[in-house]
């Protein structure tokens, strides 16, 4: 982790955004989550960053009440875009230069996702969110932040969590739990730790790509992780 990383993706929940609020945005949570991401870019580090919708919508859950899971998925997508745009304005009033890049077509809020406009977004040094998840039902944004790593050539994904990292358990219900520093890919699906989804775990895998696990709640989280400090978990 100590090696420079030219090219992150750093993985958001939607609850994240939630702050202490019960549903919906908490601008405060947003505005400090750019101020992490602020740093990071100026420092030289090129940024993306993918954001779930759970603090809105749910498609799984809804899907469990009743409505059919591809329509409930599309409302779940929506709701990421919602996300991308808050944190975009938090970003962009910090003087940032950044892009919302949606797989949904919505021209009059923001571009359409095509990988090669992205890259070029990236090289132009503006931070990329990419919303609406894969633009596919039945895909959570995790395997949706593990595909964008992959297509924009990150050197890492970074997932933002509540907890420090992989545990055994949820440490929040186990306090004695096993912590993970470092974890295979194998072991994490063979233990169905709930990190990730399993299909993401396994793009990953097949794919190469190096999972962070971390906890944003502290300030300077990002950065220190970045540079080898705190505590963390690698999947690789």
């Amino acid at each position: 982790m100590s090696e420079q990383r030219r090219r992150i993706l750093l993985k958001l929940s939607g609850e994240f955004l939630m702050g202490d609020l019960g549903f919906g945005i908490d601008v405060k949570t947003v505005d400090r989550i750019a101020s992490e991401v602020k740093s990071v870019h100026d420092s030289g580090v090129e940024v993306c960053i993918v954001i779930g919708g759970g603090n809105i919508l749910r498609g799984a859950t809804v899907a469990e009440m009743g409505m059919q899971r591809s329509v409930a998925d599309g409302m779940g997508m929506l709701a990421t875009v919602m996300n991308c745009i808050a944190l975009q304005n938090s970003l962009e009033r910090l003087d940032v230069s950044v892009r919302v890049l949606s797989a949904i077509a919505m021209p009059n809020i923001c571009e359409l996702y095509v990988s090669r406009r992205a890259l070029k977004h990236l090289d132009k040094g503006r931070v990329v969110i990419f919303a609406a998840g894969s633009g596919n039902p039945y895909f959570t944004t995790d395997t949706a932040a593990v595909l964008r790593a992959l297509e924009m050539n990150c050197d890492l994904l970074l997932k933002a969590t509540k907890v420090n990292g992989v545990y055994a358990q949820d440490p929040e219900k186990f306090p004695d739990t096993e912590f993970y520093e470092k974890i295979s890919y194998k072991d994490v699906l063979d233990k169905e730790l709930k990190v990730m989804d399993q299909t993401a775990i396994a793009l990953a895998r097949d794919n190469n790509m190096p999972v962070v696990v971390f906890s944003l709640k502290e300030k300077g989280n990002l950065e220190k992780v970045l540079a080898g400090e705190g505590i963390f978990s690698m999947i690789s």
